[in-house]
């Protein structure tokens, strides 16, 4: 989709310093961090939200570098949350999962 921020970023109109990146997912820092530790991974493939992921390959592959990211932030020993808005809900309207951490068991939900 041509407006869309990050589509413009999957076809590098857009400069982006990637975490990971390859012809179908592509990790990268939240431009407004809610924790020290907050990334958002997103299909480049343009899915309004959720919803319209039905690809079983592609949801197992987000769903996998999901977990590479957070191991290899060591959230997995710290503590993390995934945060996934659909219907609207969302300020950019292409699916992103936010990965934010650390969080321990006690502290405060800050989003």
């Amino acid at each position: 989709m041509k407006s869309c921020v990050f589509c413009k970023i999957a076809s590098h109109e857009i400069a982006k310093e990637f975490d990971y990146e390859d012809k179908d997912v592509m990790v990268f820092p939240d431009l407004n961090p809610a924790k020290d530790l907050h990334f958002l991974v997103v299909p480049k493939k343009h899915l309004k939200d959720f919803m319209e992921l039905t690809d079983p390959k592609l949801m197992a592959k987000v769903f996998g570098i999901i977990q590479k990211t957070i191991k290899k932030k060591g959230l997995d020993k710290k503590g993390f949350k995934l945060l996934l808005n659909g219907g609207g809900a969302q300020i950019i309207d292409h699916l992103h999962i936010h990965i934010t951490g650390p969080w321990g068991k006690y502290e405060k939900v800050n989003l």
